[in-house]
């Protein structure tokens, strides 16, 4: 099973980044690189949203270099945390998530990721598992980070309005 974590700190409360993050994640996603399809929107804190995921993966996986992903929230308590798992191929894997906000004080927020991995067969987990996931892995700490400060800059003008 492969494990990765990292955070980053952020000049929003947890209530900003959980509103920002949560309208994105509701909205789906649509780049050259990644589709993300929400299939179903779940409760109001996000509990049962499902999404259908596509990707980049190696192309050795036969795939011609995508892959997908079936993706469900199942722990979400605003402004605090959420959680998703995951069911993906080409090579069949699992995989779960966790978001968690912690609120610094001063209008900071640290942002907590974990991801875990596992592929389903033994001799594909041992030949692909590590790789593959440092692929898909591969610069999306950055991309994250990125993405919600953007984001952030983006709600804030909205909200300041004409001067």
């Amino acid at each position: 099973m492969q494990d990765h974590q990292f955070d980053f700190v952020v000049e929003a409360t947890p209530e900003e980044v959980w509103d920002v993050y949560w309208k994105g994640m509701r909205a789906g996603v649509d780049t050259d690189a990644v589709t993300i399809t929400i299939l179903h929107q779940g409760d109001e804190q996000g509990n049962g949203l499902v999404r259908h995921c596509r990707f980049p993966v190696p192309k050795y996986l036969l795939s011609k270099g995508r892959a997908q992903s079936w993706e469900w929230i199942t722990e979400s308590e605003r402004p605090v945390s959420w959680r998703y798992d995951a069911i993906g191929k080409p090579l069949w894997s699992r995989a779960s998530g966790w978001t968690r906000l912690e609120d610094l004080g001063n209008g900071s927020t640290r942002v907590h990721f974990r991801e875990t991995y596992d592929v389903f067969h033994p001799v594909m987990r041992w030949l692909f598992e590590k790789r593959v996931h440092a692929f898909i892995s591969e610069g999306n700490d950055a991309l994250i980070e990125a993405a919600l400060v953007r984001s952030l800059a983006r709600h804030r003008e909205r909200n300041r309005g004409p001067a």
